[in-house]
C-alpha cells in the first residue's frame, strides 16, 4: 500500500523503514529542508537494524511538500511528539482526502487536533483520525538515515474519530500492522490507552537528582526501582479509573503487563522490558526542561487525564501532584499550559455530548 510517513524523529524513521522492508511504498515528508537534501543525496535509503540483522531500504519519495508526500496515499501516519501536531495538522489539513487514514502513535487526543485544522480549513473530505496506545516500535535512531528497532509492539488498541468510520480506517491500519490492531472504541479511549504519561513521569520526577547528575542515566534500568514501580502501578490505576468512569470497557492494557513475566501480554509482547535495558540505547542523556518526557508525557499528557477525569468525576491526586513538580522543575504551570478538553475547546460538553461528537464527527 502506499503511506505516507510525517516526521524526521526515532519512530518517524523506524515507520518509514519498517514500512519499506515490509515492501509499502512509503513517502517522508519531514519540514527540516537541509536534512531532505542530504537524505536524497545519500539515495533516499534508511538502514534499518533489527534482531535479523542489517537491511538497506529505498523509499519512493523524501519531501518538504506534504501536498506531495500524501498524494494517493490510504495511510498517513504522524509519530511525531504532540506538541509538534498543532503545526503539522495545520499543514496536512487542506491536502486530506476521502478515505484518507491519519494514524497518531500515540496522540494525547491529538486525532482531534487533526480533525479539528481539517474543518477549520474547510476541508470537509470524509478522512479518519486515529491513535493508539504506544510508539509501534521501541527504536532509536543510530544515525541521519539509520534506525535501530529493537522491538516491534504486538499489541495496538486503536480508536478513532469519528467512531462511526472506525470499519475503514482500521481496515486501512490493519494491512501495515498485520495482526497487531484492536479496536478499542473512540478516540478518547485511545487517547486513555497512552503509556507514556503513566511511565514516564514517575521515572523522570523521581530520577530527577540522577537525571542532572550524570552525563547518561537509563531511566528504565536503575531508574526502574521497586518504590517507582509501585507509583507508577497506582497512577495507572487512577487512569483505567477514569477509563471505567467513562463508560470504557476491558482491557485496559494496565502498565503492569509491561513488566510482567507471564500472564496476559502487554502492547510490546513478553520480555520487552528486558530487551529495551539490554539494547542500551536508552542510557542518555535527558535535559528535564527539554526533553518530551517532560514535555510531552507529562505535561500534555497527564494534563489530559486530568481534565478527563474531572469530566468522569474521577480523583486523580498522583496525576495531579506529578502535573506540579514537573511544571515547577520547568518553571511552569503545567495545569494551565496543557492539553485539556477546554484547550481543545471540547470544555463545554457534558459526558453525552461528547461522546456523541466522538461518534458522528463535526
Amino acid at each position: 500500500m502506499k503511506i505516507a510517513v510525517l516526521g524526521g524523529g526515532n519512530g518517524s524513521f523506524a515507520a518509514a523503514g519498517d514500512f519499506a522492508l515490509s515492501g509499502h511504498e512509503v513517502r517522508l515528508w519531514r519540514r527540516d529542508t537541509d536534512q531532505v537534501t542530504a537524505h536524497r543525496a545519500a539515495g533516499s535509503r534508511i538502514l534499518v537494524k533489527d534482531h535479523n540483522g542489517r537491511h538497506d531500504v529505498k523509499l519512493a519519495l523524501v519531501t518538504t511538500d506534504i501536498a506531495e508526500a500524501i498524494d494517493g496515499t490510504e495511510l498517513i501516519l504522524c509519530p511525531a511528539p504532540a506538541f509538534a501536531q498543532p503545526d503539522i495538522a495545520r499543514l496536512l489539513a487542506p491536502h486530506l482526502r476521502d478515505g484518507q487514514v491519519v494514524f497518531l502513535p500515540p496522540a494525547t487526543f491529538g486525532s482531534m487536533i487533526f480533525a479539528q485544522a481539517a474543518r477549520d480549513a474547510g476541508n470537509h473530505a470524509k478522512a479518519s483520525f486515529a491513535e493508539t496506545g504506544t510508539l509501534p516500535w521501541l527504536t532509536r535512531k543510530h544515525g541521519p538515515f539509520e534506525v535501530a528497532i529493537t522491538i516491534r509492539a504486538k499489541r495496538l488498541p486503536v480508536g478513532v474519530f469519528p467512531l462511526d468510520r472506525a470499519a475503514h480506517a482500521l481496515e486501512v491500519i490493519g494491512r501495515a500492522f498485520p495482526d497487531a490492531i484492536e479496536p478499542c472504541g473512540d478516540a478518547l479511549s485511545g487517547a486513555l490507552m497512552n503509556a507514556g504519561p503513566i511511565i514516564h513521569p514517575p521515572l523522570i520526577v523521581m530520577n530527577a537528582g540522577p537525571i542532572e547528575h550524570f552525563e547518561r542515566w537509563d531511566i528504565h534500568k536503575e531508574g526502574t526501582q521497586a518504590a517507582i514501580r509501585r507509583v507508577t502501578d497506582a497512577l495507572d490505576a487512577e487512569r483505567i479509573a477514569v477509563r471505567e468512569a467513562l463508560g470504557y470497557g476491558a482491557p485496559h492494557f494496565p502498565l503492569a503487563h509491561h513488566y510482567a513475566k507471564e500472564g496476559e501480554i502487554w502492547m510490546y509482547g513478553r520480555g520487552s522490558h528486558d530487551r529495551l535495558t539490554d539494547s542500551g540505547d536508552w542510557r542518555e542523556r535527558i535535559v528535564l526542561t527539554e526533553h518530551r518526557y517532560v514535555r510531552e508525557d507529562l505535561r500534555l499528557g497527564l494534563s489530559l487525564l486530568v481534565s478527563a477525569a474531572a469530566l468522569a468525576g474521577t480523583p486523580t491526586p498522583l496525576a495531579k501532584a506529578f502535573l506540579a513538580i514537573g511544571g515547577a522543575i520547568c518553571g511552569e504551570d503545567f495545569a494551565q499550559r496543557g492539553r485539556t478538553l477546554e484547550t481543545l475547546g471540547l470544555g463545554n460538553l457534558g459526558k453525552a455530548e461528547l461522546q456523541a461528537l466522538l461518534r458522528r464527527g463535526f
